[in-house]
Formats: C-alpha cells, sequence, structure tokens
C-alpha cells in the first residue's frame, strides 16, 4: 500500500460527499466504497434536484433513475435506467456489477431485480420536486418556454492507496424528460470509463449530445497516449465539441472529469462548470471552471467559501 489516492466529481452538491470520500481514502478505504458511499449521500439529500430522492420528474411527474458503477481493477460495469421508487440507485448499479450476464437492467426489469436483492422501496418523488414541476407546467402553458431544465449527473471517480480505481454516475436525468428517455450517465464509454492501468473520466451535460461520442472512453485512451488529465480532458471536449459544430452547427453542454493512476486530476468543459476535487496533496475543494473566450484552455479558480454557502442557502428557498 502506498499514499497516493484521489478523489474527484462533478458540480458543486457533491462537495460534502467527496470530503467524505476523501476521508475514507485517506484512511486506507477502498474506492469502491469511496464512490458508491459518497454517491449515495448526494442521493439522499432532497435538495438536489438532479439526483435521487428530491429529483425532477419527467413529464408525466414520475421520477426516473439512472446509475452506473465501474470498477477500474476487473473492468466489471454495473447499470440501471428508468428505475422507478428505489432508493440508492448507485448501490443496485454496484451489486450489478458482480454479475457475469444482465449488468444492465432497465424499467421493470431493474426493480424486480432491486426487489429481489433486499434494496429500499421508497417513493422518490418529493413534495418540493413536484411543486417545481408544476410551477414549470404552468410556465410553459403561459410563456411557451422549454420543457427541459437541469440535467447535473453526479460523477465520481477514486483512486484509493492499493493503486484501485473505481468510477460510479447517478442522475434523475432530463427535467419533463419523455417517460423512458436514458441519457449518457448509464452508458459505458460515454457517460463514463475507467481502467486501474490508465485512469478513469465521466460526464456530465445534455445526454443527448454526450451520447454522439464515446468521451469518457476517449479521455482514458488519451491518458493511455501520455496526455495528462486536463490535457486529456480539455482536448477531448473541444475535438468533440467542434466535430458537433461542424455536422450540427453547435455543441451543446458537455463537461467531462478525468483521474489518472497517479492520482492527478483534470476537467475539461465547452460551458461554466463547477467539481469538487482532493487528493493525496491537496485537501478537499470546490472548483470553479470557465472556457476562456477564442481559447481551447479552461480557466479555473477554487470557489470562495461565501460562494458555497450561498448555492447551499439557495437550494433550499421555498418554491414559490
Amino acid at each position: 500500500m502506498n499514499n497516493k489516492w484521489a478523489m474527484i466529481a462533478t458540480w458543486r452538491m457533491a462537495c460534502d460527499a467527496v470530503a467524505f470520500g476523501a476521508d475514507l481514502l485517506k484512511n486506507g478505504g477502498k474506492c469502491q466504497d469511496a464512490v458508491e458511499k459518497s454517491i449515495m449521500i448526494v442521493e439522499d439529500y432532497p435538495f438536489y434536484k438532479s439526483v435521487g430522492f428530491g429529483g425532477l420528474p419527467n413529464e408525466d411527474c414520475v421520477v426516473e433513475l439512472d446509475a452506473a458503477f465501474m470498477d477500474g481493477k476487473t473492468l466489471s460495469i454495473g447499470a440501471v435506467a428508468g428505475i422507478r421508487d428505489y432508493k440508492n440507485p448507485v448501490s443496485i448499479a454496484r451489486k450489478l456489477s458482480s454479475d457475469t450476464f444482465n449488468v444492465f437492467l432497465v424499467g421493470d426489469g431493474a426493480e424486480n431485480y432491486a426487489h429481489n436483492n433486499g434494496f429500499v422501496r421508497q417513493n422518490m418523488l418529493t413534495d418540493r420536486a413536484k411543486k417545481t414541476w408544476e410551477k414549470r407546467k404552468k410556465e410553459m402553458y403561459e410563456n411557451n418556454l422549454s420543457a427541459y431544465d437541469g440535467h447535473d449527473t453526479v460523477c465520481m471517480i477514486a483512486l484509493d492507496k492499493d493503486d484501485d480505481m473505481a468510477v460510479a454516475t447517478s442522475t434523475s436525468g432530463l427535467f419533463m424528460k419523455r417517460r423512458g428517455r436514458v441519457g449518457d450517465s448509464p452508458l459505458s464509454g460515454s457517460g463514463f470509463y475507467v481502467n486501474n492501468d490508465i485512469g478513469g473520466a465521466a460526464a456530465t451535460g445534455v445526454g443527448e449530445e454526450i451520447m454522439k461520442g464515446c468521451i469518457s472512453y476517449e479521455v482514458v485512451q488519451r491518458m493511455k497516449r501520455g496526455e495528462s488529465p486536463q490535457e486529456a480532458a480539455q482536448n477531448a471536449v473541444m475535438d468533440f465539441s467542434m466535430e458537433l459544430t461542424k455536422k450540427r452547427g453547435k455543441a451543446l453542454a458537455i463537461s467531462v472529469i478525468a483521474l489518472n493512476n497517479k492520482g492527478e486530476w483534470g476537467i475539461g468543459t465547452n460551458v461554466e462548470f463547477t467539481f469538487v476535487a482532493s487528493n493525496f496533496e491537496r485537501e478537499c475543494h470546490v472548483y470553479i471552471a470557465n472556457p476562456i473566450e477564442g481559447s481551447r484552455d479552461v480557466k479555473i479558480e477554487i470557489a470562495s467559501k461565501e460562494y458555497i454557502e450561498e448555492y447551499k442557502r439557495s437550494i433550499q428557498k421555498p418554491i414559490e
């Protein structure tokens, strides 16, 4: 066992969860437990509207959740999509990763598996999320607004002191999505990928855009060819954004986190993006990343304590 460990996650909502995971890794805990247990913290917090309990519902006001887990040592994968009324889909995904066959289950099949394996059944629609849905329906009718809003998948990658790596994702997907819609988050190579021999990556943003390429796998392969996590992630996002713009006229929001097997992290993004990272050399911080106009580069700054406190206040404001 060595002293190197690291963890990175998407979005400022992962701040407390990564602090928990970092402490676990620092004390010799396993990466698989770190990503699962840390994502469970995000899933269980009702004020995070894009993940787990309190996640925003689909067009029929039903919460459908997607999640995935991958072990970098064995390349084992587990995933669920469109699962309803079961707590902590990331744990269901991890359980599936221990099987040889039937490792990606959707809808009724995922729910039946969760039931048969003793996972907690729970109504995932909160009163707050229902009020948000009702408010948006009214706004759509009165102001002809787009239905879709909110697509912030929580993704986490971890390296432990045994040099093992793992990645996991969890999301309620696109707000007001069509029943049965699945984004990139549970799709291997697109929403996530990890290999102990190289490192890992995971994506967040508009799933329909990210699914047009295997960007997480691409980032890992770039690291294999010698690019740093920062170079690999940002170059992959910029090249893919340029390709989408060339073929389709524009590129929607895409952000990627990356971590190599040395404990070095990086991110790539074509929009403003927040993330949380910590390793054996750096304490846990929330970072804000912004693309630099006219450049392929991105500016990364540590978020202030006031910024984090204001965010926590804002997500708990009553729905009017």
